[in-house]
């Protein structure tokens, strides 16, 4: 009756555990989440080779050696070629192999690197703030706050830069992490294999606010349903302006979904060089066209 009793507990315990996993890196719904996923549970089985067998042996070694044994521990060697190579083969085969799966999955995943897929990307200016998320789409003119919208199946780079804290832009079941900083713009390509609502949040502690720095990624079933919901903020938004930025900068906690119609033009490109701006350098170098390696190389050129 124990043993059966015990059987079930367990059997709860997996499925609860397993549970856990929704939502999550582990229930992927895009390409580089599915990858990610892959690597995860490849580099676990890997290691478990090493750690599973030192763990049966320890304790196999604990019983068999124990203090209250019959017969006398007497060993008749000191030295085991075979031991010796054993102990030292597998764990070198294991960091090669690791190694190169490493070398080539931060390739393949190198969040920079466009996806491939036919099609024209959609682009999505993303800036953290205290304590929301900011998404500007250039190419339809219109911005929103704590909501973030893409057609399933079409992939989406994002551009990234922050306000003032350091932040890091993390949808789990779509993929890739990577950090919002102010003065910088990173990147990052996702992609969404089906349609759903997805949870999305800052994986880097920013101060009070933090726990409300989240919002929604919903990827549509259709270009056609992403087309109404552009349609949709521009009927219901005001205007994103840069004095109506700085208002929107202010720190806030549990920040509502709202909608801007339309956007200044080059508000996340003068948002990423304000601070050059502070050093009497913005007049020159704040050009849309402008890329940061470019203004490296006029400021060298000046030097």
């Amino acid at each position: 009756m124990f043993i059966r009793n015990l059987s079930k507990w367990v059997c709860a315990s997996a499925l609860l555990s397993l549970t856990g996993c929704s939502g999550g890196i582990l229930d992927p719904k895009g390409q580089i989440g599915a990858d990610e996923k892959s690597l995860i549970i490849i580099c676990t089985v890997l290691m478990l080779l090493v750690v599973i067998p030192v763990i049966v042996m320890t304790l196999y070694f604990a019983w068999k050696y124990r203090a209250d044994r019959n017969e006398a521990y007497e060993p008749k060697w000191s030295h085991s070629s075979r031991i010796e190579a054993i102990v030292w083969t597998i764990p070198i085969v294991i960091v090669v192999v690791l190694g190169v799966i490493t070398w080539r999955s931060t390739h393949a995943l190198d969040p920079y690197k466009p996806i491939e897929n036919e099609g024209k990307h959609l682009t999505v200016e993303v800036v953290s703030l205290n304590w929301k998320w900011l998404f500007i789409y250039p190419e339809q003119g219109i911005a929103t706050v704590n909501e973030l919208v893409f057609p399933a199946n079409v992939p989406v780079e994002y551009k990234i830069t922050s306000e003032s804290t350091m932040n890091s832009f993390f949808i789990p079941q779509l993929g890739s992490q990577i950090y919002s900083m102010a003065g910088m713009e990173t990147k990052l390509h996702l992609i969404a294999n089906e349609p759903g609502t997805f949870d999305g949040f800052s994986a880097n502690y920013s101060g009070a606010g933090f726990t409300g720095m989240q919002f929604k990624a919903t990827a549509t079933a259709t270009k056609q349903a992403f087309n109404d919901w552009v349609a949709k903020v521009k009927a219901s938004g005001g205007s994103l302006t840069k004095a109506a930025y700085q208002t929107l900068a202010e720190p806030s906690e549990d920040h509502p979904v709202v909608y801007f119609a339309n956007v200044s033009d080059g508000l996340f490109h003068s948002i990423v060089m304000k601070y050059m701006q502070a050093h009497g350098e913005m007049n020159y170098y704040a050009k849309p066209e402008h890329s940061a390696h470019q203004i490296h190389s006029m400021s060298e050129a000046e030097e």
